[in-house]
């Protein structure tokens, strides 16, 4: 069930793709990760588009420190996007950050499309993507990203200009955060 934040930020998602926004940020960037996440959630968070300053955590894992976490984000910014590979590391050590108090998930994900868009000319098909091994996938990334590449590489699509695509790709993100 989502919240009346959660259906504003996902109808900001819709109109970040039907507005073309989404085509003018930077792919691979910070800074253009800090659009998405103003974009989704302006308006909705005092924080939209703003480095957290206070640590972090989910379960038992602690996210990247808040005192170090400028750096992290300029050393995630410098990662190669050379290969599907090195774009999921760089994925993973985005969200191993978490660089916003709340939408790291919902944003990160834009931004790995927008970076696989970029250099691969795909995007990933998130209704092809279980939730449920997303997630599980996701938890042990930090350890090991072979399961979340294994996991997103048969999703892989050329449709990268697919509104049908984006809209399930949001749709399918914001159901990995309903828990």
């Amino acid at each position: 069930m989502l919240n009346n934040t959660d259906e504003k930020s996902r109808l900001n998602a819709y109109n970040l793709f039907d507005s073309g926004y989404i085509d003018r940020i930077e792919a691979g960037t910070v800074e253009g990760l800090l659009e998405i996440h103003r974009f989704l959630f302006d308006g909705l968070y005092k924080f939209a588009g703003k480095i957290r300053d206070k640590n972090i955590s989910k379960g038992s894992f602690r996210f990247a420190s808040a005192l170090y976490l400028k750096e992290s984000l300029t050393i995630i910014e410098k990662m190669p996007e050379t290969s599907f590979e090195k774009i999921i590391e760089k994925y993973v050590e985005m969200n191993i950050a978490h660089p916003f108090m709340e939408g790291n998930g919902r944003s990160c994900r834009i931004w790995l499309d927008l970076i696989l868009k970029k250099n691969m000319r795909q995007c990933v098909d998130w209704s092809k993507v279980d939730k449920y091994a997303y997630l599980s996938a996701m938890e042990r990334s930090p350890v090991n990203d072979l399961e979340i590449r294994t996991l997103l590489k048969p999703a892989l699509t050329d449709k990268i200009d697919s509104r049908e695509i984006f809209i399930k790709g949001i749709e399918q993100s914001y159901y990995y955060e309903t828990h």
